[in-house]
């Protein structure tokens, strides 16, 4: 394994509370974890970003929202709105799912018409994230999507929510093969080890979404201490 990865492995991560039962407590906890690991970013439901906002202090780490979350069943204007607000209410980074249903029945230029309108209403700094939710897919329609994800400008494919199966390896190295460097590969879904999280990004992710980040670092940190 490049020790760059390890090196660097806590800038990868999405450190997420996107739970129906995230409370006050759990985003400050949340918080404090990101700013002791140094995180890329905490991941949190639209409602919390203000009160993210006013506990992150280190522009290191950054307010990762979603939309359309979980399902992406949303109408179109609806997902804009909520891009909007998000990075109004102090998001860097927006995780929007896809229309699932389209993708399933292969209206790709629909998604694409869709993640374009988020794209164009969020201010240029905002980085924009794709939810396809992978295992729903076949390859050829997870090829298609991230294709839809590059044509609208969007920065990042993402494999899943995690509320609908876990990533897997596949599914990065088929995405990472069709991006071609036009867009980037985040993984999520189930990612709860150190040597998961290490084969993921060796299959092509350059972000991993997780809530078990910090039990991923600890045996990191564990495993290094044996080593010296």
């Amino acid at each position: 394994m490049n020790d760059s990865f390890l090196k660097n492995l806590h800038r990868c991560f999405d450190h997420a509370a996107l739970q129906a039962r995230v409370d006050e407590a759990a985003v400050r906890k949340l918080c404090d974890e990101a700013l002791k690991y140094h995180f890329h970013s905490v991941a949190i439901n639209p409602c919390w970003v203000k009160y993210t906002r006013m506990l992150l202090e280190k522009p290191e780490t950054c307010i990762c929202s979603v939309a359309g979350f979980p399902l992406g069943a949303s109408r179109t204007d609806i997902k804009v709105k909520e891009a909007i607000k998000a990075a109004s209410d102090g998001a860097h980074e927006l995780d929007m799912v896809a229309n699932i249903g389209w993708l399933v029945s292969d209206r790709f230029p629909q998604v694409e018409e869709e993640t374009r309108q988020v794209r164009e209403a969020l201010p240029y700094n905002i980085v924009l994230k794709v939810i396809i939710e992978a295992g729903e897919l076949t390859e050829q329609q997870q090829l298609a999507a991230t294709r839809a994800a590059i044509n609208a400008g969007a920065q990042f494919v993402k494999t899943g929510t995690g509320f609908l199966g876990n990533v897997t390896i596949k599914q990065v190295k088929t995405l990472y093969r069709v991006a071609q460097g036009q867009i980037q590969i985040k993984a999520a879904g189930g990612i709860r080890t150190l040597d998961q999280s290490l084969a993921l990004l060796q299959a092509g992710a350059a972000r991993l979404g997780s809530s078990r980040s910090v039990q991923i670092m600890e045996e990191l940190r564990a495993r290094e201490n044996l080593d010296s």
